[in-house]
């Protein structure tokens, strides 16, 4: 990686973030420090640039730490996950049904790209998938980093205005206390994981190739701790960082059209992730705090960092956001084109 700048530059910039947050006592202040301070320059027009390799491997930390909590009890209680597991699908297609309609109609999208605005998967998944349709692709891609801005922000809030959730839980060890062998075969699985997915086209290789790598260390007992807090709290400033560079090169006819339609179409999609978890809670398949970070249509990586802070269970949530985000990648292309879906085709009238 070349460490450009303005790469070095927003860098410095998210550590600012993080520590001004924290020394005033904010919350999250490695994820929202970051977040806020890249949001700021990059809407008043700073040159900020992403972390290149750098900061895709930050986000495999998230996937061992996923694949460290994946043990045997988990495994065990997978049938009892199937029930809501099997809303996911049914979740889509409402999302679908509702984002469509308001993406041509009110927003004045073409159909490719409101098609691929309203789908809940990942950004980078579905700005490709536009693309090839026809859709805009610097629309797409800041509607879906508006949706993952807006749930990122929300979704603290909700869960401790309803749930009365705290943001205390240890986030992991200390470097300093973990064994010095299990922390590099963590940061090798990491490593091996990301690339072991690229070479197989995994969607979200980053993440999904260490949790499965990690996991299978997990469950035959070579490893026994989560990474060390030092690692999560840096893959919290780099996921922070990304979603502010977002914007950088913004213009204020894209702030009017996008950015606002991607902010009106989350507050429809968390009032939609309300009551999908809702219907969770009231059958009993899982409480309040799980239901509604397994139902958030935010971004997975943002999803674990707030599911590891405010004690859910990590595995039920990473199991439907996994399943949310295979759903949408497999099918997702396959009903546009039987909807007619194709390049440049204008909103109907």
């Amino acid at each position: 990686m070349i460490l450009t700048r303005n790469r070095l530059s927003t860098f410095f910039l998210a550590l600012a973030g993080a520590l001004t947050f924290a020394a005033i006592g904010l919350p999250l202040p490695f994820l929202f420090g970051p977040l806020v301070f890249c949001l700021i320059a990059a809407l008043s027009g700073a040159q900020l640039e992403n972390m290149g390799i750098l900061g895709t491997y930050m986000r495999t930390i998230l996937g061992v730490a996923i694949g460290a909590s994946i043990q045997p009890d988990v495994v065990e209680r997978l049938p009892q996950m199937a029930a809501s597991v099997a809303l996911i699908p049914i979740y889509i297609g409402v999302i679908g049904l509702i984002g469509v309609p308001f993406f041509t109609r009110v927003c004045g999208f073409d159909r490719a790209t409101a098609w691929y605005a309203s789908m809940p998967g990942g950004l980078q998944d579905m700005v490709l998938f536009g693309q090839e349709a026809g859709g805009d692709v610097r629309a797409l891609s800041l509607i879906h980093a508006t949706r993952v801005l807006v749930i990122i922000i929300l979704a603290p809030i909700i869960m401790v205005a309803f749930f009365d959730a705290e943001f205390l839980q240890p986030i992991g060890a200390p470097a300093t206390s973990m064994p010095s062998a299990e922390l590099a075969i963590m940061a090798a699985a990491g490593l091996i994981g990301w690339q072991v997915g690229e070479r197989l086209r995994l969607f979200g290789a980053s993440i999904l190739g260490p949790l499965i790598l990690t996991a299978i260390l997990s469950l035959t007992g070579v490893i026994e701790n989560r990474p060390p807090a030092e690692a999560i709290l840096a893959a919290q400033l780099f996921i922070g960082l990304t979603i502010g560079v977002y914007y950088t090169g913004i213009t204020l006819q894209e702030v009017r059209k996008d950015v606002l339609a991607g902010v009106a179409f989350m507050v429809l999609l968390a009032a939609l992730a309300a009551a999908f978890t809702e219907v969770v809670y009231l059958l009993g398949l899982a409480p309040p705090i799980d239901a509604f970070l397994a139902f958030a249509p935010g971004g997975q990586a943002e999803m674990v960092i707030l599911a590891i802070l405010a004690g859910a269970d990590l595995g039920y949530v990473v199991v439907h956001h996994l399943v949310r985000v295979m759903v949408v990648i497999l099918f997702a292309p396959l009903a546009a084109r039987l909807a007619g879906i194709t390049r440049g085709k204008p909103p109907p009238s």
